[in-house]
């Protein structure tokens, strides 16, 4: 059988670190902004806490339900990468009380991957979601 093409993977540090927000906050996302605006870090916010934009695109899933969105503008500059979430310990700062930071590591796609993800419908927007 095939092994299912994703956009988006997690680390195993980042799954523990993922449902431990989950267990505390309830239902979460994340959503990576224009890297003009500190996109190289993206937020992992409780889905009731945060509002997809309608030119934000949803580039996968992870564990738990847990969506991962990104700004229109830096889509359009990733969207031949491969993404991967994965944790820095912080020490509990300001931005990470809880001494936990996401971060994210990005790596070309390969042939297949790309030519498997072009073969699919366009990923769904903010738009989408929204109508």
């Amino acid at each position: 059988m095939p092994q299912r093409i994703h956009r988006v993977d997690i680390t195993d540090r980042a799954r523990t670190a993922l449902r431990r927000m989950i267990e505390q906050h309830g239902a979460v996302l994340f959503h990576q902004s224009d890297e003009r605006f500190g996109g190289s870090t993206p937020v992992c916010r409780p889905v009731r806490e945060f509002r997809v934009g309608g030119a934000d695109v949803l580039v996968g899933n992870l564990p738990w339900h847990t969506e991962f969105w990104m700004s229109g503008d830096q889509y359009e500059l990733s969207k031949h990468a491969h993404l991967t979430v994965d944790v820095a310990y912080s020490g509990g700062t300001l931005d990470a009380p809880d001494g936990v930071r996401f971060t994210l590591r990005s790596r070309l796609l390969t042939d297949e991957e790309a030519a498997a993800l072009a073969a699919r419908p366009p990923p769904r927007t903010g738009a989408d979601r929204l109508a």
